[in-house]
């Protein structure tokens, strides 16, 4: 009866992982964009104050402002941070991230992704924090954020 128990147990356990195997979230466009009016845009919010749940135009929360950047130039990506680091692109490094890279973070050290931004070059990242800036800000990647990236991923039109 124990060994059915176990085998029940592990035949289970199987089972249940496999369905937690993650999709990888198609995104749309309505035109190429450059990684350079993907930045421009994102630049055109900086200060705007931060605000749980917010997708703009005068508030944003980390992903919110992610979705609005890209809504605004044309292309549709999920509207959390989990979501939008499981669209279809490849992950990339922080040490390969290219200007207009979209960057994910662990920042809570929880094992998943709970917060997004923008790569702008130098190490350097857009997003908006909900910590002592508390609006979109400029971030070093290098610096707090460096044990908490988690990937990156690449979908402008400089691929």
């Amino acid at each position: 009866m124990k060994k059915f128990i176990k085998v029940s147990l592990l035949l289970g356990f199987i089972i249940f992982t496999g369905c937690l195997e993650r999709q990888q979230i198609p995104i749309t466009y309505t035109q190429p964009v450059s990684s350079n009016v993907l930045v421009t845009e994102a630049y055109k919010h900086l200060g705007k104050t931060y605000q749980y749940g917010a997708t703009g135009p005068k508030h944003f929360d980390c992903s919110g402002f992610v979705y609005a950047v890209h809504r605004n130039v044309g292309i549709t990506l999920p509207r959390t941070s989990i979501h939008q680091s499981q669209i279809k692109a490849k992950n990339i490094s922080r040490h390969n991230l290219k200007v207009g890279d979209l960057v994910f973070f662990d920042t809570s050290n929880k094992g998943h992704v709970n917060h997004s931004g923008i790569y702008i070059g130098n190490g350097k990242f857009i997003h908006s924090s909900s910590g002592k800036a508390y609006s979109v800000t400029i971030s070093d990647i290098n610096a707090w954020y460096k044990d908490k990236f988690k990937w990156g991923k690449r979908i402008h039109a400089n691929q």
